[in-house]
């Protein structure tokens, strides 16, 4: 636990001075809402924001790889992975103190794309604020769990920019099935289908058990 939270508290100090990655993908998330709003532009027919749920989910899923894709950059550059292999502690703490720090600061992404959407598309999210939070974490959840394991193994290959995205959307697919169908649900009933929740719920469960075994013989590479 302490690793952990030193991890965490490490990681979240450094965006804190730096803020390279929360500016990157913010102003990122923020270009993908426009574009995607002259691609598809709101349509104030009955049925005319069916699309939207989709797109703003296309938003988080490209500002998290492109944040997943410097989760290990400064590591990597001061060679630090050796000192995180030497760490006294399983390291799947480390896991979790990098995925966690990584879960925070796409939720913050997650609330300025959404307040871009809102604003692009003429929405009211206000009544379905909460739940919409509910699923976006439970999404950030499932992206940053594998998106970590997966950054930490591409961040020493030679193409580590193209090597994540090849590596992690494919089996983001559960994830965005479930984070889609949910917020589709809270848009046109204004609550979550329980399959699309349980869904969620499995691939977090899932992802973060696989990807905290596996953690350990990643540093080890």
């Amino acid at each position: 636990m302490n690793v952990l939270l030193a991890i965490l508290g490490k990681d979240l100090l450094i965006e804190w001075r730096r803020r390279d990655r929360l500016v990157a993908m913010s102003v990122f998330a923020v270009l993908v809402v426009l574009i995607l709003y002259f691609a598809a532009p709101p349509n104030r027919a009955e049925g005319g924001h069916a699309h939207v749920p989709g797109l703003l989910w296309v938003a988080y899923v490209f500002a998290t790889v492109l944040g997943l894709g410097r989760s290990f950059a400064l590591e990597l550059e001061n060679e630090a992975m050796s000192g995180l292999a030497l760490a006294p502690a399983d390291r799947g703490w480390i896991f979790l103190g990098k995925a966690l720090a990584n879960v925070l600061i796409v939720m913050v992404v997650q609330l300025l794309t959404a307040f871009a959407f809102a604003l692009a598309f003429d929405l009211d999210l206000w009544p379905i604020a909460p739940a919409l939070a509910g699923v976006s974490v439970l999404g950030a959840i499932g992206l940053c769990s594998l998106g970590t394991l997966f950054s930490a193994m591409a961040v020493r290959t030679t193409n580590r920019e193209v090597m994540l995205p090849l590596l992690m959307l494919p089996l983001m697919i559960p994830v965005l099935l479930g984070a889609v169908r949910a917020t589709q649900g809270l848009f046109e009933d204004g609550a979550v289908p329980a399959s699309a929740l349980q869904l969620l719920l499995v691939t977090d469960g899932v992802f973060l058990i696989v990807s905290f075994l596996g953690f350990e013989y990643v540093l080890d590479d």
